[in-house]
């Protein structure tokens, strides 16, 4: 059995500017994962995107989804891991956004179907969000006159995206309160717009690549990543790979830096030390 696990953020890192990949490195991973390779992704996104972009890859392993909320099973098509938010998290965040009329996107699993409620799409950002979403993979969107509306039961990830300047306030709001972690950090398309993601404290990318590692019986992981929010991967990490085009608290954090995600540095770096049997 291979012992070391490859693993990915997706934007910014493996897709493409036009956030895709590429038909080379569609050919070029599922031939190393049909020669052996463990290879899976860490992304922010929900299955019902992600899905689509990863639907030519052979992937056996399981990806983790929405910064290590969820854990997913391709093959199975079936949630491995789910980590959900208490109720009373769930309420205290919503009257934190209300305070600071603030709002974005509020996710709900129950019974394996995600459900992504807003309150509104009047803010332009949100509105592309949406409707990106929803023309390119198909994604339903519910809309609820206020999030204190929706059963607090089932809720796992709050997201919201706007300027820099108008997300610090409530961040800062956010931070004097406990029984979540928070991901803050620029969006990889839309250089004047940064998320700000609201989940469990027991979800991060780097909880999610240790349970991996723990349940396939890794020795050893090496992570590719571009982002701030691909740190907490790091962590988990044996050998750490940054895209050239990684913020610089990414590649500070890297044991190496492999050429930038347009020109599919991650594949290449695959190949190269992989096919060299170097790990």
């Amino acid at each position: 059995m291979n012992k070391t696990l490859f693993i990915s953020d997706l934007d910014g890192t493996l897709l493409n500017k036009d956030a895709e990949l590429s038909k080379y490195a569609k050919k070029a991973l599922n031939s190393m994962i049909s020669d052996g390779m463990c290879f899976s992704v860490a992304t922010a996104r929900t299955l019902a995107s992600a899905g689509v972009i990863l639907a030519d890859l052979d992937l056996r392993i399981p990806v983790i989804l929405m910064n290590g909320v969820l854990i997913y099973d391709i093959k199975r098509q079936s949630y491995v891991q789910v980590k959900t938010l208490p109720s009373a998290t769930v309420a205290a965040v919503i009257d934190i956004l209300e305070k600071s009329d603030a709002t974005g996107f509020m996710y709900e699993l129950n019974d394996g179907k995600l459900k992504t409620y807003y309150e509104s799409l009047e803010q332009k950002p949100l509105r592309d969000f949406a409707e990106e979403r929803m023309t390119l993979y198909n994604k339903p969107f519910y809309h609820t006159d206020r999030f204190s509306d929706v059963s607090p039961e089932h809720i796992i990830y709050f997201a919201l995206l706007d300027t820099q300047e108008r997300l610090l306030p409530v961040h800062t709001a956010l931070q004097t309160m406990d029984g979540f972690s928070t991901a803050f950090y620029k969006d990889n398309y839309s250089p004047d717009l940064w998320y700000l993601e609201l989940f469990s404290t027991e979800a991060s990318k780097r909880n999610a690549v240790s349970y991996l590692r723990g349940a396939h019986g890794y020795e050893r992981v090496v992570g590719f990543g571009d982002n701030t929010n691909d740190i907490p991967m790091f962590e988990a990490c044996d050998v750490r790979v940054a895209v050239e085009n990684a913020t610089p608290e990414v590649k500070a954090a890297a044991d190496h830096v492999c050429a930038a995600n347009s020109a599919d540095g991650v594949v290449k770096w695959l190949e190269e030390h992989y096919h060299a049997n170097q790990y």
